[in-house]
């Protein structure tokens, strides 16, 4: 299990898939190697896509090989909040109302970020609905904060914020309309930052 692979800058990581110095799929594999071994304490993902999160890794080494054009994270593995809709993936919004929703398609935001190149890796952790400052509902334990469990990470995107600051994820995607990724990344000590309006 790398440390360096799990702490790696977004563009880093690329480059480093581009030039064939790490492949996407050793990448994604140490990520769920940190996952299983921290996610227990830590409930910073709601939801997993190993399977499917392996095989776009293996497409997207077998792209680099192939040359071309790759999207700006091609291979790079990453996490989305679970208030965005995923195609075929559990999209719960924090809410045990949506515990079984399966949607049949993806957000924009998650649109995009597949056009890019990027690997999911799972869905993270959000208060119901995204309405509070910390990361609490009713489909498991609270999301704990990686610099010291008995802390929270904050809200509303705390298991995006705890899941970057443990290296289980390069870049996590969440959603901000009143503090709820810049909050988090201040409790967490990670960067985070809340775009223009429908920028991303």
């Amino acid at each position: 299990m790398s440390t360096e692979l799990a702490f790696m800058s977004a563009v880093e990581l690329a480059e480093n898939i581009r030039q064939k110095k790490v492949s996407s799929l050793e990448a994604t594999e140490n990520f769920f190697e940190r996952i299983d071994r921290l996610d227990p304490q830590l409930h910073s993902y709601l939801t997993l896509c190993q399977e499917q999160a392996l095989a776009d890794a293996r497409a997207a080494d077998d792209a680099v090989q192939g040359g071309g054009d790759l999207g700006p994270l091609h291979g790079v593995p990453i996490s989305i909040k679970d208030l965005e809709l995923t195609k075929g993936v559990t999209t719960t919004m924090g809410s045990a109302v949506f515990r079984d929703r399966v949607p049949d398609m993806d957000s924009i935001v998650v649109e995009r970020v597949k056009a890019s190149g990027a690997v999911i890796l799972g869905k993270t952790n959000t208060p119901e609905f995204g309405q509070s400052g910390t990361t609490e509902n009713k489909l498991g334990e609270p999301c704990r904060n990686p610099w010291n469990t008995e802390r929270t990470p904050g809200g509303s995107s705390g298991g995006a914020a705890a899941a970057l600051a443990a290296g289980l994820c390069t870049v996590s995607i969440g959603s901000d309309g009143g503090g709820s990724i810049r909050i988090p990344a201040s409790f967490s000590g990670v960067y985070g930052i809340k775009p223009t309006q429908g920028r991303v």
